[in-house]
């Protein structure tokens, strides 16, 4: 009891103040590459839809723990030097845009031509069309998909403890360490990860209300 009085406190602060802002901004920078992929994709824009193509495979056909590793030691080896948050932010970031873009590029295929083609009509540009009328539908339907994105990148970000980032399950790593309680610590952490991914499971659950409510009014 007294080791989880001391450890509890360190482990749920690490997680409030690195866990969860470093999956939160890497989350955002995630969706502006998602959208900009997504669109890219969807207007099949020439040359760049293959760059995108190739930007998705790589980074949903290889391991997150070994793109770290590569952002981090490799670029050390190279002589280009990257602090280890920057290098966490930079791969979560595309890791999880990869995923996003797909899900948002299905959900803007979704979307009957015909809004489109209505968009024209009343003399919209395709910029706007996109942005008043797709995108908003798009995003409701992928609304599910894109949390559960960012609730496993929440659980994901303890892989940066291994390019030294000072997150909660490096700091229950530390602890264990000078305590040697291994099954007690990583319980503990366990249940920190459990409490955050289980509020922004409510969140998602208040978020779905609220569009289909939103839906319904229409």
């Amino acid at each position: 009891m007294e080791l989880f009085l001391e450890s509890f406190p360190k482990i749920f602060i690490s997680g409030i103040i690195m866990t969860l802002p470093l999956a939160l901004v890497s989350f955002i920078f995630a969706m502006i590459i998602a959208i900009v992929c997504a669109m890219i994709q969807y207007a099949k824009v020439p040359v760049l839809k293959y760059v995108v193509q190739f930007y998705i495979w790589i980074f949903r056909g290889t391991p997150m723990l070994v793109q770290l590793f590569i952002m981090y030691f490799g670029m050390q080896s190279i002589g280009v030097r990257i602090s280890a948050i920057t290098a966490a932010l930079i791969v979560f970031s595309l890791n999880t845009g990869a995923y996003c873009a797909e899900t948002i590029r299905g959900s803007i295929e979704s979307v009957p031509q015909g809004q489109m083609e209505a968009g024209y009509c009343v003399g919209m540009s395709y910029m706007q069309i996109m942005m008043h009328i797709v995108l908003p539908q798009a995003f409701r339907s992928a609304f599910p998909s894109l949390f559960n994105n960012l609730i496993s990148l929440v659980k994901d970000t303890s892989l940066a403890a291994n390019i030294t980032v000072t997150e909660m399950f490096m700091q229950t790593e530390r602890i264990a360490g000078r305590t040697y309680q291994f099954m007690q610590l990583y319980i503990e952490v366990a249940f920190v990860y459990l409490i955050f991914c289980t509020v922004l499971t409510w969140l998602q659950a208040w978020g779905e209300k609220k569009l289909n409510y939103y839906q319904a009014g229409r």
